[in-house]
């Protein structure tokens, strides 16, 4: 345990001891920093030191979030506004980071190309194409569907605005949660310049920079920029890599054009840019499934335990059994593999005894992973890029004295692209060596080296492979453009408005890659597709193999996975507000937003391992044992049109105060409507249902509503030194989106649920020299009752008249059946000639091996040789996919009940130079990673401690600083992710960067400082 009664001993210990990984810390370690702090005030306020230069202040914090500059503390809005001091001295580097400045924010990568953003329990759980964020994201005022929060580094910023709740009246649409405003720095008429350079733990170095140029008395220019590199934080032990680095970079150019005092048009040109092997997920657990053992009294040998294990049990992922790897049985290309090569082996040896291509066995049998979730073992280091530009241009003219138009038009295009191990895990070696073999009649084979010499299978895009190979590729392209026209008044009398029109254009084509050796060899051995030309002289059931490597795919393969996903979302609206002075002291705001979406979706599903025959025609039939209908690229189905028009709005009444408590108060009452559209579903595979049965998902999810009540106060106390801000608020939230993984994509479902909740915030100016600050956040969500879902982790709930089943490869959703059938399978007399047939076909899949259903007339009449009937589509719950949980009363995902954000800050005098040391503490409380709430989602309650050191010289316009970021070190799990049931249903984890001291100096010119 750390000596606790020794503070300032702790911190540099936990600064010289880089790389060590620390526990988890109760609350009051964190404030050991501000302790620091505080015990330094305490010793200068007792001695004769000089009084510095430069003094803490309280400013007045001027926002937009009415689209109007007003002071903070008179907008009857919950609004956090952070300066570029205020980023910088809470070192707050990007989006990701600002739950340390506002209650009730929490943040976490999602498992794509997404992240969760969410404020007061509304984020964006949905994955889809066609889905929307729950909080937008917005730069200079214009909506961003695409954007990159968490990897771009904010960069000569005006402020970032942080509006809590529904905002849908004047910040557009999908504004359910909340708003996340930047504003830059515009250009003036001032020279202005400034120079920062950095550097770190991690070899960390980066530099910013900008330059303000008066070109003309009417024109100015701004440039700007900033950069980082840094080595990796993660460590590959299957690579010796370190991984996870960062390369990146940011410019922006502006120009604003002033000919007189009633025009202004500003354009802003703003481009990033990242290259580096940023980890698009964390590390990923498991606790290894052996299956049940036996069912009832009987005993499951090796051979057919695949069958029943889902890969990896829900336990906590704080137990030490969730550093292991899934049982490889669950994985169905491999068990169908196994299966399959024990009934056919690649030939024989010179004793005569059978070879066969794989090993038996687990092939992650033993496997332990490191406790260290910064430590990963993968057959590949990731790659990552991303590229993203924004064009805006506004123009304001003033039609009178009182009376404003503005105009916005922004253009954005967004492109990303990752690549990363899929499975997180290093198998064991899996192949035998194939080469030198005989056949039944011990001649030798013609094809001397087989499937897999020297124990090596050569995958046409994974290359050379030993164990279980697989990787995913994630990328998108999309543009959006977006115009907004504005009247904005400002008369003298009691009546004012803000009124416009919008419409934006999004465009995306999203793409998900999965490249795996089993499907390959499949492809190879099954349907002798992958080196067997699929022409039209072929006539037999076969589909195209695409052979080229993984940078140059044509994406016609059906030797992989691929899913893409084009969307194309229109929308306009016209809005406004209207300001009324009841009286001096009492003012109406009221809002009406009319909002029509179009969303248009093209689905195509995935061909993966499904071909087609030519009749004796010509024509293309319907594979009998694929159930596919083309041989190469993909069979669009008709575009899904969504439309929905909406009306939104608000209502506020708020009252300034007058008493002998405080030196302003305002009080303020509100309530508002929010909506967010829905969209569609991935489709699911592309087969013929006449074949191969999946179960029926919803291919469309629906939109999202929101009534909110809100009561708040904004107090100045102590002659304007301390502001104190408090807000209730109430939520009925009707069909909420959350999504999950089902048959290898994403399902989008809807719950209804309430949240209430409290927030403080305040700043106290407590001497000149020191200044505190704080926000509290508390929240309660609760899912309403009688809201259903199936639990991908526990389909039985612990029904022992259903048994849990692995499908066969061409399904990718575990199933649940009758014990009754399973046992009957395992009594019969056709068990085990017929064994793995039967028990995959007592889940919905491929009907040609045979069924249970009398009333079809393919494969093999199971029902007849058993006498059992039986429809998995039909007879089992949802379809075979598991019985429901009631979730009624459960919370909301990534919705702790507590946030607490503190901060002391004191200046000391140094001769000629200011010293600013300064301590901020943050801590989340428990939640939840699913809306199930087992022990397996608990979110254990975290915390994070940053200090930091700031010499100035105000005559020098010069400043360094010496900072430590996650000071003791912490790794927690912030939020995890199931995967889907062909990983085992392995669970990718998300943690913090770690330890970071840093040194920067700055230096400004000109009136920059």
């Amino acid at each position: 345990m750390r000596n606790l009664y020794n503070p300032k001993k702790l911190i540099i210990q936990a600064i010289c001891e880089m790389g060590i990984n620390k526990p988890i810390t109760p609350i009051w370690y964190g404030l050991t920093g501000c302790y620091l702090v505080l015990s330094t005030t305490a010793v200068n306020a007792q001695s004769n030191e000089k009084v510095s230069s430069e003094q803490l202040h309280m400013e007045e914090v001027i926002v937009t979030s009415q689209r109007i500059e007003e002071n903070i503390q008179n907008v009857p809005i919950a609004v956090t506004a952070i300066s570029e001091e205020a980023l910088r001295d809470l070192k707050i580097e990007r989006g990701d980071e600002l739950l340390r400045a506002a209650p009730n924010v929490t943040f976490s990568k999602g498992n794509f190309n997404r992240y969760n953003l969410s404020i007061r329990g509304i984020g964006s759980k949905a994955l889809s194409a066609s889905s929307d964020p729950g909080v937008a994201v917005s730069f200079n005022n214009t909506p961003l569907l695409r954007d990159r929060l968490h990897e771009q580094e904010y960069f000569d910023v005006e402020r970032v605005e942080v509006l809590r709740g529904p905002q849908g009246t004047l910040y557009g649409r999908n504004a359910t949660g909340g708003v996340v405003n930047m504003l830059p720095r515009l250009p003036t008429q001032e020279f202005e310049a400034d120079i920062k350079s950095e550097v770190g733990s991690y070899d960390t170095r980066r530099m910013s920079g900008m330059l303000n140029l008066p070109l003309s008395d009417t024109l100015a220019a701004r440039v700007s920029g900033a950069m980082t590199k840094r080595d990796g934080y993660d460590y590959n032990t299957a690579t010796n890599n370190d991984v996870n680095n960062r390369d990146l970079y940011s410019t922006r150019l502006m120009l604003d054009w002033s000919p007189s005092a009633k025009f202004n048009a500003n354009l802003i040109w703003q481009h990033f840019e990242e290259d580096d092997q940023r980890s698009r997920t964390g590390k990923q657990l498991c606790t290894p499934d052996p299956g049940p053992g036996q069912i009832d009294d009987r005993e499951i040998s090796e051979d057919y335990a695949l069958h029943f294990t889902q890969g990896c049990k829900p336990i906590s992922l704080y137990d030490e059994e969730s550093y292991g790897a899934p049982n490889g049985f669950t994985l169905a290309n491999f068990a169908y593999l196994q299966a399959w090569f024990q009934t056919y082996p690649a030939g024989y040896d010179a004793d005569g005894n059978p070879v066969l291509v794989f090993k038996p066995g687990n092939p992650y049998k033993d496997i332990n992973q490191s406790r260290n979730l910064r430590k990963i073992a993968t057959n590949y280091d990731p790659m990552f890029n991303a590229e993203n530009d924004v064009v805006q241009l506004n123009f304001e003219v003033a039609l009178a004295d009182s009376l404003t138009f503005f105009a916005q038009s922004t253009y954005i295009k967004d492109d990303y692209y990752s690549f990363q191990d899929y499975s997180r895990f290093q198998s064991n070696a899996i192949f035998n060596d194939t080469s030198g073999l005989f056949d039944k009649n011990d001649e030798p084979l013609k094809d001397t080296q087989g499937l897999t010499p020297g124990g090596v299978f050569m995958d046409p895009q994974l290359g050379a492979t030993t164990g279980l190979t697989a990787v995913e590729v994630y990328e998108s392209d999309s543009t959006q453009w977006a115009h907004e026209l504005r009247l904005q008044s400002a008369f003298d009398g009691p009546i004012n408005f803000s009124a416009g029109i919008n419409y934006l254009d999004f465009e995306s084509l999203e793409g998900y890659f999965l490249f795996n050796n089993t499907y390959s060899l499949l492809a190879e051995v099954i349907f002798e597709s992958l080196y067997t030309p699929c022409n039209d002289e072929n006539k037999n059931e076969c589909f195209y193999s695409d052979l080229n490597s993984i940078e140059n795919v044509d994406g016609e393969g059906h030797n992989y996975f691929y899913g893409p996903n084009p969307v194309e979302t229109r929308s306009s609206a016209a809005f406004g507000e209207l300001y009324w002075d009841l009286s001096d002291d009492v003012k109406l705001t009221t809002g009406l937003r009319y909002t029509r979406d179009h969303k248009i979706t093209t689905p195509i599903p995935p061909q993966i391992l499904l071909g087609a025959s030519i009749n004796s025609e010509g024509e293309l039939e319907t594979g009998e044992a694929t159930g596919g209908s083309i041989r190469r690229g993909f069979d669009p189905l008709p575009d899904v049109v969504q439309k929905w028009n909406e009306f939104t709005g608000r209502i506020v009444l708020d009252w300034q105060a007058r008493n002998a408590f405080t030196d302003e108060t305002m009080f303020y009452v509100s309530y508002a409507r929010g909506y967010k559209a829905g969209g569609t579903n991935p489709p699911e595979l592309g087969v013929d249902p006449s074949v191969v049965q999946v179960p029926d998902l919803a291919d469309a999810f629906e939109p999202e509503f929101v009534n909110a009540m809100e009561f708040g106060s904004k107090n100045t106390l102590l002659g304007g030194n301390m502001t104190f801000n408090t807000t209730a608020f109430f939520y009925e939230y009707k069909d909420y989106q959350v999504s999950k993984i089902v048959e290898r994509s994403t399902l989008n479902e809807n719950f209804d649920t309430r949240t209430f909740g409290l927030e403080l915030e305040a700043v106290w100016l407590a001497t000149s020299n020191t200044r505190f600050n704080a926000n509290l956040g508390y929240l309660k969500t609760r899912i309403g009752d009688n809201e259903k879902s199936v639990d991908v982790l526990n389909r039985t709930q612990g029904n022992e008249d259903w048994t849990l089943l692995r499908p066969n490869f061409q399904v990718g959703t575990s199933c649940i059946a009758p014990t009754e059938l399973v046992n009957t399978i395992l009594d019969s007399a056709f068990f085990p000639s017929f064994g793995h047939f039967m028990l995959w076909s007592a889940c919905p899949g491929t009907l040609r091996w045979g069924d249970f259903d009398p009333e079809t007339d393919v494969g093999v009449p199971f029902d007849a040789l058993i006498d059992y009937v039986y429809r998995p589509l039909t007879d089992a719950p949802n379809g075979g996919r598991g019985f429901d949980v009631n979730l009624g009363g459960n919370e909301l995902p990534n919705s702790p009940n507590y946030t607490l954000n503190f901060g002391v800050e004191h200046i000391i005098g140094i001769q000629d130079w200011d010293l600013r040391l300064r301590a901020d503490y943050y801590y989340q409380g428990e939640s939840y990673a699913r809306v199930y709430n087992t022990e397996y989602d608990r979110l254990k309650a975290w915390d994070n401690l940053n200090i930091s050191a700031t010499l100035t010289q105000p005559n020098w316009d010069f400043q360094v600083e010496l900072y430590v970021k996650n000071v003791f070190d912490d790794a927690p799990i912030i939020d995890a992710f199931t995967n889907a049931d062909d990983t085992g249903l392995s669970t990718n984890v998300f943690t913090l960067d770690p330890r970071i001291v840093g040194l920067s100096v700055y230096k400004a010119f000109g009136n920059q400082f």
